[in-house]
């Protein structure tokens, strides 16, 4: 059964549109874009070098993909699975340490990125 193609701008609007639910209703989803824009103020305030641009945008980003596959996966066993089941439990656990290693990774090159530039800034200060 051929689906008919949506326009690229419709496409787009469905994708914000679930962005925003996301947002909207998911704790989690909004612990991450709160910790994007405060990593993406650090990264401005610090003056950061391209590179380090692209690491904190490429981990930010990776935390949010996976918060949101994470979501969209819970949403789904939910929908599927009615009563708790092992499996369910399985996907919904695996799922979440997806974001947990990905959070992990962001939190780890983050403080290589940052750490030095803060303890520069204190040690001008005394």
């Amino acid at each position: 059964m051929d689906r008919p193609r949506q326009s690229l701008l419709k496409s787009w609007y469905v994708a914000f549109a679930g962005l925003f639910t996301a947002i909207k209703t998911e704790r989690n989803v909004r612990i991450v874009a709160v910790c994007m824009v405060a990593a993406f103020a650090l990264a401005a305030a610090f003056r950061v070098s391209a590179i380090e641009w692209i690491i904190v945008v490429l981990c930010c980003g990776l935390v949010m993909v996976t918060e949101l596959l994470n979501t969209a996966i819970e949403s789904v066993t939910d929908l599927a699975c009615e009563e708790r089941h092992p499996l369910a439990a399985a996907s919904k656990d695996t799922a979440a340490a997806a974001t947990l290693m990905a959070s992990g990774t962001a939190l780890i090159a983050g403080l290589i990125i940052f750490v030095p530039k803060i303890i520069n800034l204190i040690c001008c200060w005394l």
